[in-house]
Parts: C-alpha cells; sequence; structure tokens
C-alpha cells in the first residue's frame, strides 16, 4: 500500500476518516495477528464505518507477537526499555524512511525548522542500552540541526552546564529534551535562568526516583530551569509518531495522529470529552505494523482535540482488557 503522500497530507477530519478506514481494511487484510483479533471480537469489517468501530490492539501485544502487515525485511527493529527479565515490546519496521517523515513533520509542525535549533539530549537510560527509537529520532534531529554544539550527553553535568549556559547567553534556540530524572538531577547539579532554552521532559522517572505529579514536577522544573513551561514529548516504541506539548501537559497530534479514550471498564466503549479512560492511538505512519493501539496509559481528551496523560493502568485495572489478550 503506497502511503506517505496520503498519510503526510491529511488536512482535514473527513480526510483523516477515509484514511483511517482504508489503513484499517489494508491491516485487517494483510496483518495476521490483527485480523486474528478483529475475527477474535467478532468484527464485521464491512460493517466498520466510523473510527469508533475499529478495533484496538492491546499494545501488549508487541511483547508476545511480531505485529506487521507486510513480509519485508525488517530495516530497524525498536525495543522498548525493561527492567532485566522483562519481556520487552518489539516493533519491527520495514520502511524506517517512513519513521524519519513522520518525527520530521512532527517536529516542524510544533517547532518549525530544526536548523533553528541547537539540540542538546539528555538521555542516559535510553542510550545505554540498544534499539531506542527515542535514539533514533533524536540523533537524527541533532544531525539535521547543522550546528556542532548540538549533542548527547550521558552523566557530564560540568560540561552541559556549561554549554547550555553560554549557548543560552549568546541568543541561541536551544531544545533540551531529558529523560524526567535526568533534567532533575541537573538541576541539582546547578539551577538556571535560561531565556532562549525549551525543555522536553520524555520518559519519567524509569525507576531511579519517586514518581511525582505532572503539576509538582514541572513546577519544580520551571524553578531549576528559570523557564515559564515545560515542554513534553509523548510517544512510545510501539508508535512511528509524536504528540507534544508545549506546556501544562496538555499534548497536541500532528494531522496524522488521533485519540480516542476508551471506557475502563469496557475497552469496547468511549467515554466523553473530558472524562478519564484508556488511551488509544490511531497512528497512520504505522501502516506497516498495526495503526490501531490500546494503550496502558491513562488520559482524557479536550474538546479541541488535546489531550492530557493522566497515569498508567496498573495490571488489576485492565479490567476491559481481559478479553483482549488471546
Amino acid at each position: 500500500m503506497s502511503s506517505t503522500p496520503d498519510i503526510f497530507a491529511i488536512s482535514n477530519q473527513k480526510q483523516f476518516e477515509k484514511v483511517a478506514l482504508k489503513v484499517f481494511r489494508f491491516q485487517y487484510e494483510n496483518n495476521l495477528v490483527y485480523h486474528e483479533f478483529c475475527d477474535y471480537l467478532k468484527t464485521d469489517v464491512q460493517k466498520v464505518k466510523s473510527l469508533k468501530q475499529i478495533p484496538f490492539l492491546p499494545i501488549q501485544f508487541f511483547k508476545s507477537h511480531k505485529v506487521v502487515s507486510n513480509k519485508d525485511a525488517a530495516q530497524q527493529i525498536f525495543s522498548s526499555s525493561g527492567t532485566t527479565g522483562m519481556i520487552t515490546s518489539k516493533h519491527f519496521v520495514t520502511e524506517v524512511s517512513l519513521y524519519e517523515e513522520s518525527y520530521l513533520n512532527g517536529f516542524s509542525q510544533f517547532y518549525g525548522n530544526i536548523e533553528d535549533y541547537v539540540v542538546l539530549a539528555l538521555l542516559p537510560s535510553y542510550l545505554e542500552r540498544e534499539g531506542s527509537s527515542l535514539i533514533y529520532m533524536v540523533e537524527d534531529l541533532i544531525n539535521k540541526t547543522n550546528n556542532p554544539e548540538s549533542g548527547f550527553y550521558l552523566h557530564n553535568y560540568k560540561e552541559l552546564t556549561e554549554k547550555l549556559v553560554k549557548l543560552d547567553n549568546a541568543g541561541q534556540n536551544i531544545i533540551l529534551i531529558g529523560v524526567t530524572y535526568a533534567l532533575l538531577d541537573l538541576i541539582e547539579y546547578q539551577s538556571f535562568r535560561l531565556k532562549n532554552t525549551i525543555i522536553m521532559e520524555t520518559g519519567g522517572m524509569k525507576g531511579k526516583r519517586k514518581e511525582i505529579i505532572r503539576e509538582e514536577l514541572h513546577e519544580i522544573l520551571c524553578n531549576g530551569f528559570g523557564v515559564a513551561a515545560i515542554h513534553s514529548e509523548y510517544g512510545m516504541t510501539e508508535l512511528l509518531s509524536q504528540a507534544y506539548s508545549l506546556g501544562n501537559g496538555v499534548f497536541e497530534c500532528p494531522s496524522w495522529i488521533q485519540i480516542l479514550i476508551r471506557d475502563t471498564e469496557d475497552a469496547l466503549t468511549y467515554v466523553k470529552e473530558g472524562k478519564t479512560g484508556g488511551i488509544n492511538v490511531i497512528d497512520l505512519a504505522n501502516i506497516n505494523s498495526c495503526s490501531f493501539i490500546a494503550t496502558q496509559d491513562l488520559g482524557k481528551k479536550n474538546p479541541n482535540n488535546s489531550f492530557e496523560v493522566l497515569g498508567r493502568f496498573d495490571n488489576s485495572d485492565i479490567r476491559g482488557c481481559n478479553l483482549m489478550v488471546l
């Protein structure tokens, strides 16, 4: 299925629904795991006429099955982080150029031209393992800045601090993208008063620190970096696109992703705007795997289609997912 022009040219809801239904039928025919899942739910494919009638594959399937919609060899296998001995998710990406097109288009939709920035990355827990889709993306963004000042930092806070202060004082636009616990470590090492830097957090505490609520976390980070808002990136191994928050934990999607919020008691029904439920993601860039994913994140959707992430299901909460694990 030639997908790229359709996906990145979407400009309204009608177009999105038309492409999504086309992708659904394509994946039902070509993705064995998804086909079996739809059949298990007794889905009458011919009667699926709207987004809410499309079955969403539980994200756990990426841990137990090879979720692909074609027979091509994987050009890249992305894997999720996990503690030793944990089963990790694997995303077999057969067309890595589609991932690149997705994150570059997504970035420019929210932030403009990558060459206007220096990108500094503080992502120790991702750098220390193989197969991170986030590292793949950030490394490419660093290269695309065409600026020798851009780069990765592991635990060398002194060097990062000096560079950040020097560039910010010189009026350089900077994006510092960091895993949450490492950003907290950095402001404990030194506090800042940054004027030209976007702080973008991703990925949580990774077991290194106690989880805290977003409002408190963002207040600590705003104070520590001297900035008015904390940006966030919402992405995962199983997706090829990202949503971004420019502050206050409110995320917006690029035009080829949409979020639906499912009932936590019944995975096949949806809740109203403003109500909390499980986050379902439609990522049309996932054309070669599965575009319809039921995540384990809890969230709510706002009237303008933005959304908030409020936490995660613990296993005891996934009542509505029992039917989902074949």
